[in-house]
């Protein structure tokens, strides 16, 4: 099912064809830099998995991202109900991570402000918040970009406090 678009990309269900795409994509070091670690093939399936159960329970979720010019697979741009414990959790997260060759073009960026349109417009949220270790640059320069604002700065407790990607920052958008 596609649930909405942008001018240059759809977001729809998973299909089972994604799978080997998205197994790579988490596979990616390089795609994974602001991770504790690449997943492998069954990290990816077990979260493909949640992905699915949140859609379920939720009624949202990481949609698949298809660009429209030649209909591939390029990632995942959507909303996660954050639920570690933290100050602002539970909480509607928009995240996205794509495919290498997706980036630099700009699908970050109008893919994440439509989901903020939808999450706002039709899933009725008032507020949306995302988050990355500090020293992701890029994402914090989307954060930016989309209308999030700068809320704190704090240690994810499911990161080793010894590792450079402990120290988060905290974005919030409002309807």
């Amino acid at each position: 099912m596609v649930y909405f678009e942008s001018a240059r990309l759809i977001f729809r269900d998973w299909e089972s064809g994604d799978l080997d795409s998205f197994r790579k994509m988490n596979a990616d070091e390089h795609v994974m830099s602001y991770f504790p670690q690449t997943l492998s093939c069954d990290e990816t399936d077990k979260f493909y998995d949640r992905i699915q159960q949140e859609f379920e329970h939720h009624g949202y979720g990481l949609f698949a991202v298809e660009t429209k010019e030649k209909n591939e697979f390029i990632g995942f741009i959507g909303f996660h109900r954050a639920t570690f414990e933290e100050d602002f959790t539970p909480c509607v997260e928009i995240g996205y991570r794509l495919k290498r060759p997706a980036w630099g073009k700009g699908y970050a960026t109008e893919g994440a402000r439509a989901c903020l349109d939808y999450g706002f417009g039709k899933l009725g949220f008032d507020e949306v918040f995302s988050f990355t270790a500090k020293i992701n640059h890029p994402s914090k320069a989307v954060m930016n970009k989309i209308g999030l604002h700068f809320v704190k700065e704090f240690n994810h407790p499911k990161i080793d406090l010894s590792s450079d990607l402990c120290r988060h920052v905290l974005y919030k958008i409002e309807k």
